[in-house]
């Protein structure tokens, strides 16, 4: 299994749409089912401050740079409109894990 974690700040007044857009039924994960190997998007809400998380699992980093390279042009177009919903975000790291 391949995970990537990012770190998000949503942007004051946006967390609505923040949220919709990154949940585990959203926009982002919509994108991603277009592959096979996307086994899914989780979304973590901060108990306390305002940042988020998001975990995005795939069944290796090959898949999502495959992924990445067939749907560049879509990806890039959603990124582009996230950019309106978050003040800030961070790559925290790419993993892999023995679990499937």
């Amino acid at each position: 299994m391949f995970v990537i974690v990012w770190e998000f700040e949503p942007k004051a007044g946006e967390e609505r749409e923040f949220e919709r857009t990154y949940a585990a039924d959203g926009d982002w994960a919509a994108l991603f089912r277009r592959s096979h190997e996307f086994r899914g998007t989780e979304l973590l809400r901060p108990v306390a401050g305002r940042g988020y998380l998001t975990i995005d699992r795939w069944t290796s980093a090959e898949a999502f740079a495959e992924f990445r390279d067939r749907w560049k042009a879509d990806y890039e177009a959603l990124d582009r409109v996230c950019e309106a919903l978050t003040a800030h975000e961070a790559l925290l790291g790419r993993f892999e894990s023995s679990t499937e």
